[in-house]
């Protein structure tokens, strides 16, 4: 079972993973929202969020991975219902059903008890081809 390599991008945005503690098919991580995460009207930019639901599903699917096997994000669809500006964003991801060659998965973003945004997302598992 692989736990998935190191993540630059994770690093570059901020993004931490809470380790342990939750069960197998899910993953918890977040942003404490800097300047950086902002877009021009002051609230955090919606790539920041889409970051944080396409990076926890990977983390979420990742210890299901038999040795070799890939992910990657076939599509993700985010609703955005709040405006955020400051604060703690976490994301809750669960894997919601996984096949063979395809996963479906779910994150809540939330800001305390408040719904930020809510995205779903299908992934490929693959092994990769030697070219």
């Amino acid at each position: 079972m692989s736990t998935g390599p190191a993540h630059p991008f994770a690093e570059l945005i901020g993004l931490h993973f809470r380790e342990g503690g939750h069960a197998p098919g899910r993953s918890e991580c977040y942003i404490d929202v800097v300047p950086a995460h902002l877009n021009p009207h002051g609230v955090v930019h919606g790539g920041v969020l889409f970051s944080m639901a396409d990076t926890g599903m990977g983390k979420a699917l990742y210890p299901s991975l038999a040795e070799g096997e890939l992910c990657a994000t076939i599509e993700i669809r985010i609703a955005y219902h709040r405006a955020v500006s400051e604060g703690r964003i976490v994301c809750d991801t669960r894997v919601v059903s996984r096949g063979r060659r395809v996963a479906h998965l779910e994150s809540d973003l939330m800001v305390g008890d408040a719904l930020v945004a809510r995205a779903v997302g299908s992934y490929s598992i693959f092994a990769p081809t030697r070219r």
